[in-house]
């Protein structure tokens, strides 16, 4: 889409306006990048993942997802009372089961192209 509005304004106006709207595009298409990456942290006694946040002890399970699960919990498989973060350009995702009385959301669904290294990272970790 780029390429071809870029190329547009070539052939209507010329190659200094064809530049300008291609590094338009560029800063703008590395600003949505930086502004759309979802940010997970574990540390000890927490899992952070973008704007939410909730207890280790409450992770009663997890799982990393190849492509086809993925694809089968995000679609035809979903809770709809699970909380999800995910990226449609993200081919794998980690499934993570809740155990906390006063919250009815039943699972995270987060994507993540490092699904196993986080699934090792919180087996590791104490809860």
């Amino acid at each position: 889409m780029a390429a071809s509005l870029s190329l547009a304004v070539w052939a209507a106006i010329g190659v200094d306006a064809a530049i300008t709207i291609s590094l338009i595009q560029l800063g703008l298409l590395i600003f949505t990048a930086q502004r759309t990456a979802l940010e997970i942290t574990v540390t000890k006694g927490w899992f952070l993942v973008g704007p939410a946040a909730i207890e280790r002890a409450f992770i009663h399970n997890f799982k990393a997802l190849e492509f086809k699960e993925y694809k089968r919990i995000r679609g035809v498989d979903a809770d709809p009372a699970s909380y999800l973060q995910i990226r449609f350009w993200v081919s794998t995702a980690i499934k993570i089961d809740l155990r906390d009385p006063k919250d009815k959301t039943p699972y995270w669904l987060i994507s993540t192209n490092r699904a196993n290294e986080l699934a090792k990272v919180l087996n590791v970790a104490d809860h």
